[in-house]
């Protein structure tokens, strides 16, 4: 009888859920209707599941998910934020995520258990049948953020002197086989790699023809302890679909496919903004208490950075006391200046992220850099100092402010780039400081700029 209750409408016009479309689930939920929960999400791909399990409450997320029972996808956990993913692994019953386990690919089923501390794993593991546990304890024993953890186990590997129409018949009556590939791997008796042939050559190229001779050399490989960084750089870069990886001794193990890839490059595209803004790895579903935990942080470093801008200042209190215009016009200099920063820095942190800025061309980058800071500091000199003679009715004060705006954009063009550099020499995360050094540089240079100046021309 629930199921012919009129469904209210799922999309807005944005492409999101509707509220009514959320309280109608949710009424299902409380109201313990399957067949009703059923038929609303019923349609949703992974994605979008998890997106409706986001908004909803953490007592009501457990309940989805068990009224779901078989028709739940557990792909839907990969697509979950970190701690809404974490909370359910903690809430739901073992024997649930081991079912889950069970029907994933190894990489996205160590992906779902990586975080559970060993007891756990193993509990887990033990409900998985043998072979799918040996692959994911494999798995699992790869640093974190490798390619041995990315990789996928089950791949398509063949012999150099089958003939096409083996490898066909291969491909259609081996039941192990991945649910999804783009290329069938060639090896040799020992498991090395020799090559690699694209699925769609196969299907084009006579029956009788030898493996050998159509194969590609295997160009781009990766080892299980790359890291995911340069992985994904690599797919970018060469333009991949999926990539074989190696063990320690050059033996094929596994594969990876471009799925997994755009998940890592978003994630490490995020990560460089969230740093850059100081909150480090924060999600949106993050509770209060970790969210303030994880920017404490670095607002305490900015605090600092300010009080040493303040104490700068304070060197030109009788400065400022003589001339109350300084007060006045003093918070644009370094305003102005630590926009500019900003901007530099964040093109110059996303080009070291995706290598496109490295020692080769760095001095060119300075230079263009330092160029373009002159000359906008030129012109904002030019219509600051104009904006406060005509405020002040004062040249002196024109000349001054201008001056201190272009050694400030020029200062800040610097720090823009440089601090960057200088970070990523060190091999600390230019990501993760950047902001708080070059802020700090151009505010004790624009102040002590502009009030030194003041203080030798104006007083």
């Amino acid at each position: 009888m629930s199921e012919v209750l009129e469904s209210p409408a799922m999309r807005d016009e944005d492409g999101g859920f509707t509220a009514d479309y959320v309280r109608a689930v949710s009424a299902a939920i409380e109201a313990e209707d399957q067949s009703r929960t059923r038929a609303l999400v019923r349609d949703l791909h992974e994605a979008d599941l998890a997106d409706l399990i986001e908004l909803l409450r953490a007592d009501e997320r457990v309940r989805l998910i068990e009224l779901m029972g078989r028709t739940f996808d557990p792909l839907t956990f990969t697509e979950l934020d970190e701690s809404i993913r974490d909370e359910l692994l903690e809430a739901l019953p073992q024997q649930v995520i081991a079912s889950a386990v069970r029907k994933l690919d190894t990489d996205d089923a160590v992906y779902l258990i990586g975080d559970l501390d060993e007891a756990e794993q193993r509990e887990i593991l033990s409900k998985v049948p043998r072979a799918d546990r040996m692959a994911l304890r494999r798995a699992l024993d790869f640093p974190e953020y490798t390619a041995g953890r990315l990789m996928q186990t089950d791949f398509v590997a063949v012999p150099s002197f089958w003939s096409v129409g083996q490898t066909i018949d291969y491909m259609r009556t081996e039941k192990e086989l991945p649910e999804s590939f783009y290329e069938i791997y060639v090896v040799d008796p020992t498991f090395h790699l020799a090559g690699a042939l694209p699925v769609s050559r196969v299907l084009r190229t006579p029956r009788d023809s030898v493996v050998s001779d159509i194969m590609d050399t295997a160009d781009v490989s990766f080892t299980v302890a790359d890291d995911q960084e340069d992985v994904a750089y690599k797919f970018e870069q060469y333009n991949l679909v999926s990539a074989p990886v190696l063990d320690e001794e050059g033996r094929l193990v596994g594969m990876l496919t471009i799925d997994d890839i755009v998940d890592v490059i978003q994630e490490e595209a995020e990560e460089d903004i969230h740093r850059l803004g100081g909150v480090g790895d924060e999600e949106i579903t993050d509770p209060v208490w970790r969210t303030t935990r994880s920017r404490f942080t670095w607002l305490a470093v900015n605090m600092g950075t300010a009080i040493l801008a303040s104490w700068v200042i304070s060197w030109f209190d009788a400065t400022i006391d003589q001339m109350v215009a300084l007060a006045i016009l003093m918070p644009i200099v370094a305003s102005m200046g630590g926009n500019a920063g900003t901007q530099t820095m964040t093109v110059a942190v996303r080009a070291l992220a995706t290598r496109d800025l490295g020692p080769l061309n760095a001095f060119r980058v300075i230079w263009r850099e330092s160029v373009v800071g002159v000359i906008n500091g030129v012109l904002f000199a030019l219509i600051m100092g104009v904006l406060a003679i005509l405020w002040f009715g004062n040249d002196g004060l024109g000349l001054v402010i201008g001056a201190a705006m272009i050694i400030n954009m020029l200062a800040a063009a610097l720090a823009g780039i440089l601090i960057p550099l200088t970070l990523d020499w060190f091999d600390i995360d230019p990501a993760i400081s950047s902001t708080v050094f070059v802020t700090t540089v151009t505010d004790v240079i624009g102040f002590f700029a502009f009030l030194g100046l003041a203080a030798v021309w104006l007083l």
